[in-house]
């Protein structure tokens, strides 16, 4: 049991690894964050399509893997 929540865990790291890869980029944000521009302060959208899609793939992602590590730490403590 323990070696297959291993291996899951890993095809789950795997995943989120290629998940956020594959997110379009922000740089526009960040450089608004660093020169203190509000560009675009009243003027955000919600997120739709492509983004939306991969922003709830790599949430869900990241909940199976914190959901498999708890149970590798409760399966090597018993």
């Amino acid at each position: 049991m323990y070696n297959i929540i291993q291996i899951l865990l890993i095809i789950d790291s795997i995943a989120i690894i290629i998940a956020v890869m594959m997110q379009p980029s922000k740089q526009q944000d960040a450089l608004n964050a660093l020169s203190g521009s509000g560009g675009e302060l009243f003027g955000q959208t919600k997120k739709r399509g492509f983004e939306a899609v991969m922003e709830r793939v790599t949430a869900v992602l990241g909940v199976i893997f914190f959901v498999l590590a708890l149970i590798l730490v409760y399966l090597s403590s018993h």
